[in-house]
C-alpha cells in the first residue's frame, strides 16, 4: 500500500504518507495565498526521507487524499460568487427571517445572551437575489399546484439579469418528491445552454440535503453554492498540479461526514472541517484496534483546539444540523465541537474581569506568532509557552523555525503593564487560562452528551496537544492521557484509513409503535423501499468512481425518537431490510439499550410511542487501515533514557525556574518511563510532563501520561 495524505490546517500541513508498511510525517507551513505550494513542499520532503524524486514519487504511489480548509476560509473571507434563488411563491423569507434566534448561530454563550450587540450575520444571498415561482407540493410529495413553467423562465431571466453566477433551487417539500426541482434544472438548460453562457452551477436542494425542513434545506444549499466555485476551482488546480508532477489518478477528497470521494462526487459543503473529522476516524480506528474502549479526541493545533467523541462499539456521533459559520445547515457530519483555542490564539487583556482572555482570534501562520519572528506583534499561547521554557528556540517544528524569545517578551509587555506582572507570570497566566477554556469545552462536550468524564481516555495530539495535555486533563479531573502514535499528523493519519464514502438521507416519520392502536409496524414493504432508494443513490455514487458493484457495502442508521421525547437515538440496523415482527422488535430492543448507554436505565418512554424520524444510509467500499494494533503488547521492560540537555523552566508563579531534564526522540521507544517534570522533543512536536505526572512509551511513539500526585 503506498498513499498520502494531506490535510491543511490553519498554522500548518500535515502529510502522512504510507509506502509498503513504512510511515513518513512531515510538515509544512500553510501558504494561504497557493495552497499547492505548502501541498508540494511536505510531499517533496515526504519524497526525500523515501530516497525518491518528486517523479517517481508520484508515479508510484497509488492515492493521495486531501482535507481541506479552502471552504471554511472562503465563509470566513466572504469571498464567493453572486447566489441566486428559486423558491417556493410564499417562501421567499424563509432565508432572511432565518429562525427566532438565527442570530445566535455560531456566536458563543455570552455572545448570544448579549442582545444589544448580537446581529445577524450579512446574508450570503441579498433579499433581493430571491424569486418565488408558482408550484406547490404537500408534505407528501404530492402536486397541489402544478408547475407554472412561464413563470419559471421569467424568473430565470430576471435573475440572470442581475448578474447571479451560481443558482439555488429550493422548493417546499421537496424532499418527499424531486420533480418540480428536476424540471427547472432541465429548463435553465434549455434556456441557458453551456455553450451560449459558459458554467454557471445550479444547485437543487434536494440534492444537497434529504431532511426536511426549509430554513436548513436551503441554507445548506446557499453554502453548498457559494463555496462550489472556490471549492471547484482550487482542486482542480491541485489536480493539475500533481498530473505535472506525474500523478495520473483522480486526488480523493476527504469529506466531513468521516470518508472521502473523488472531486466529480463531492459537495463543497462536505469538505468543511474535514481535516479534524479524520483525526476523529483515526482516535475510532486506535480505540478498536488497541481496545481502550470509550475515547474523547482532543486536537490541539496552530489555530483551534477539535474536541470528538468515539464511543466503544464504533457508533460514531453525527451532527444533523451543524451550525457552519453563522448559518444552521443539514447535513451529517461527523460532530465536532471546534474551540478557537490554538499555539497560535492570541491572548488579550479583558477589562471587564480584569484578567486575561486567549482566543478565538489567531495569528495563524501568517505572521504567526510573536516568535516565529516573522512579523507577529500580539502574544500568543505559543509565546507563552516560550517564555515558560518549554520550547526549544532551536530545533521548533525540526529545526524549520528559528524561535525569538525576546519577540514573545517584547510581545507581553502590554500585558505586563495592564497586569502588573512580570512577563513570566503573564504568560504562566495565559498557558493556565488556554487549558482551563479547553478542559471546560471538552467536560461541557461529555456531559452535554450524557457521558461521565472519567468513563473516557483522552487522546491529545495535533502540533501542541503533547504540550499541553497535562494541564487540560488536570483542569478536566482526568488522571490518564494517551497520546496516540503519529500523534502531531493524526488527522493526517486518519484521512489515510478513510474509505470511500457516500451518506444519503431521507425525512419520513415512521410509527414503530404506535400507542394510540398497540400496534407495531407491519408495513415493512413502504419501509424497505426507501431503504433500497438510498441505498440506489449511494451505489451510483460509487459506481461512476470505478468501484465494482461487489466491492460495495451499504450500512443503514435510523434516527429514533420516543414520541414523548424531543431528542433522538440513531440506531445502527443489524439488517437493511425488515421482513416480520421480530425484526421491528429487535430493533426496538437496539434503541432501548442505546439510550439507556447515554441517557440512564429508566430514560425509555415506550408507552409513548416509538418513532422513525429520518432514514440514513451509507455506501461505502471497505478500505485498508493504518495499523495501530495493540500499543501495549510486547513493549519489554520499563527502562529509563538519558536527557540530552537541561532547560529551565516555569511551572509555578510561586516558584523560580527549575532545571528540567530534556530527552529527543529516543525517550518515545517503547518500556520507556519517565517521571516530570521532563521534556521530549521528537521533532515535529514537544511533549511536556509536567511535575506530579508519570510518563510512559508504548509502541509506535504512542505514550500514556498518568496523574501520580
Amino acid at each position: 500500500m503506498k498513499l498520502a495524505a494531506v490535510d491543511i490546517g490553519g498554522t500548518f500541513i500535515d502529510c502522512f504518507v504510507v509506502w509498503d508498511g513504512r510511515y513518513v510525517q512531515t510538515k509544512a507551513l500553510t501558504t494561504h495565498h497557493n495552497l499547492s505550494l505548502g501541498f508540494n513542499e511536505a510531499l517533496d520532503e515526504a519524497a526525500a526521507e523515501l530516497s525518491l524524486n518528486r517523479g517517481d514519487f508520484f508515479r508510484q504511489v497509488e492515492s493521495i487524499r486531501y482535507a481541506t480548509t479552502l471552504g471554511t476560509n472562503a465563509l470566513i473571507e466572504r469571498r464567493g460568487p453572486r447566489v441566486g434563488i428559486l423558491t417556493t411563491e410564499g417562501f421567499e423569507s424563509t432565508v432572511p427571517l432565518s429562525r427566532g434566534r438565527g442570530y445566535a448561530e455560531g456566536l458563543t454563550q455570552a455572545e448570544a445572551l448579549d442582545l444589544t450587540r448580537a446581529k445577524r450575520p450579512l446574508p450570503l444571498v441579498p433579499p433581493g437575489l430571491i424569486r418565488g415561482i408558482r408550484q406547490r407540493l404537500d408534505f407528501r410529495g404530492e402536486e397541489i399546484l402544478p408547475l407554472d413553467e412561464e413563470d419559471v423562465r421569467r424568473k430565470l431571466r430576471e435573475l440572470m439579469d442581475e448578474g447571479i453566477q451560481v443558482l439555488v433551487v429550493s422548493l417546499a417539500n421537496s424532499t418527499s418528491n424531486d420533480r418540480h426541482e428536476r424540471r427547472i434544472r432541465e429548463i435553465f438548460r434549455e434556456e441557458y445552454p453551456p455553450h451560449l453562457l459558459g458554467s454557471i452551477p445550479l444547485i437543487l436542494a434536494s440534492e444537497v440535503a434529504g431532511r426536511r425542513g426549509e430554513y436548513v434545506r436551503t441554507s445548506s444549499a446557499i453554502i453548498d453554492a457559494y463555496l462550489h466555485s472556490i471549492m471547484y476551482f482550487g482542486l482542480s488546480s491541485l489536480e493539475l498540479n500533481l498530473k505535472k508532477s506525474g500523478y495520473s489518478r483522480p486526488a480523493l477528497v476527504v469529506h466531513n461526514t468521516g470518508g472521502m470521494a473523488q472531486l466529480n462526487s463531492t459537495d463543497a459543503l462536505r469538505t468543511v472541517h474535514s481535516g479534524p473529522v479524520a483525526g476523529i476516524h483515526a482516535g475510532d480506528e486506535l480505540a478498536r484496534q488497541s481496545k481502550l474502549g470509550n475515547v474523547v479526541c482532543t486536537d490541539m493545533g496552530g489555530t483551534s483546539f477539535d474536541i470528538g467523541i468515539v464511543v466503544e462499539g464504533g457508533i460514531k456521533h453525527y451532527d444533523f444540523y451543524p451550525v457552519i459559520d453563522r448559518w444552521l445547515v443539514t447535513v451529517p457530519m461527523v460532530h465536532l465541537n471546534s474551540l478557537g483555542a490554538g499555539g497560535g490564539s492570541i491572548a488579550r487583556y479583558d477589562p471587564i474581569f480584569k484578567t486575561i482572555a486567549v482566543g478565538p482570534e489567531s495569528a495563524g501562520s501568517e505572521p504567526g506568532p510573536a516568535c516565529f519572528d516573522r512579523g507577529g506583534l500580539r502574544p500568543t499561547v505559543t509565546d507563552a509557552d516560550m517564555l515558560l521554557g518549554y520550547l526549544d528556540p532551536q530545533h521548533y517544528a525540526h529545526g524549520k523555525i528559528k524561535l525569538n524569545a525576546a519577540r514573545s517578551r517584547q510581545a507581553l509587555e502590554d500585558l505586563c503593564d495592564e497586569l502588573g506582572m512580570d512577563a513570566v507570570a503573564v504568560a504562566m497566566r495565559i498557558r493556565h487560562r488556554a487549558d482551563s477554556d479547553m478542559a471546560n469545552g471538552m467536560v461541557a462536550e461529555l456531559r452535554a452528551r450524557g457521558y461521565r468524564v472519567d468513563d473516557f481516555t483522552m487522546l491529545a495530539y495535533g502540533g501542541n496537544g503533547p504540550l499541553h495535555c497535562c494541564g487540560i486533563a488536570r483542569n478536566a479531573g482526568i488522571r490518564s492521557v494517551l497520546v496516540p502514535p503519529f500523534s502531531p499528523m493524526f488527522s493526517a493519519c486518519g484521512a489515510a484509513s478513510l474509505s470511500p464514502m457516500h451518506i444519503h438521507e431521507y425525512s419520513q416519520i415512521t410509527d414503530l409503535y404506535n400507542p394510540a392502536t398497540a400496534s407495531l409496524l407491519s408495513d415493512f414493504e413502504r419501509f424497505n423501499r426507501v431503504v433500497e432508494d438510498l441505498e440506489e443513490r449511494g451505489l451510483k455514487d460509487l459506481l461512476r468512481q470505478g468501484f465494482a458493484v461487489g466491492e460495495i457495502r451499504h450500512r443503514l442508521e435510523i434516527d429514533i425518537r420516543y414520541g414523548s421525547q424531543k431528542v433522538e437515538t440513531a440506531v445502527v440496523c443489524a439488517k437493511n431490510r425488515l421482513s416480520c415482527v421480530g425484526d421491528v422488535l429487535e430493533l426496538i430492543e437496539r434503541l432501548a439499550v442505546d439510550h439507556a448507554g447515554r441517557y440512564g436505565e429508566g430514560a425509555q418512554a415506550p408507552e409513548s410511542g416509538i418513532r422513525i424520524m429520518a432514514y440514513r444510509v451509507a455506501s461505502y467500499v471497505p478500505g485498508r487501515n493504518v495499523e495501530f494494533g495493540d500499543l501495549w503488547q510486547d513493549i519489554g521492560k520499563a527502562w529509563t533514557p538519558e536527557p540530552v540537555a537541561t532547560r529551565k523552566c516555569h511551572f509555578n508563579t510561586d516558584q523560580g525556574a527549575v532545571q528540567v531534564p530534556c530527552y529527543d526522540a529516543r525517550a518515545l521507544e517503547a518500556g520507556a518511563v519517565l517521571v516530570g517534570p521532563a521534556i521530549i522533543n521528537p521533532g515535529w512536536t514537544t511533549y511536556l510532563v509536567e511535575p506530579g505526572w508519570r510518563f510512559e512509551a508504548a509502541r509506535h511513539g504512542a505514550a500514556r501520561l498518568t496523574r501520580i500526585d
